[in-house]
């Protein structure tokens, strides 16, 4: 179901369980398809891989490419057994 008001971000890569050259691959992948602002996005024990990510991508395969800005929150999400539980997030943007 889709609503007149939803808009998708196609430029967002969320950081999950895959290896870190797949989330490479999707960052290089986002720029080659025009997009100058591509978001990283993760939370909890994934940071640390979208760090690697951003890194990977600006240092050997995109040069030019620039952190933008980092921001860093906390989310509250509800676990499997109905508790909020605290995590942090973070959200790297990078601009070509």
């Amino acid at each position: 179901m889709t609503d007149a008001n939803t808009h998708v971000e196609t430029n967002i890569v969320y950081i999950g369980k895959k290896v870190t050259m797949a989330y490479v691959l999707a960052v290089i992948t986002q720029l080659n398809q025009g997009e100058d602002t591509v978001i990283i996005k993760a939370r909890g024990k994934t940071i640390s891989k979208a760090v690697d990510v951003a890194e990977i991508v600006k240092n050997k395969f995109v040069n030019t490419l620039k952190i933008k800005s980092i921001n860093i929150s906390t989310e509250e999400i509800i676990t499997e057994n109905e508790t909020p539980m605290k995590v942090s997030a973070i959200e790297i943007i990078l601009n070509k």
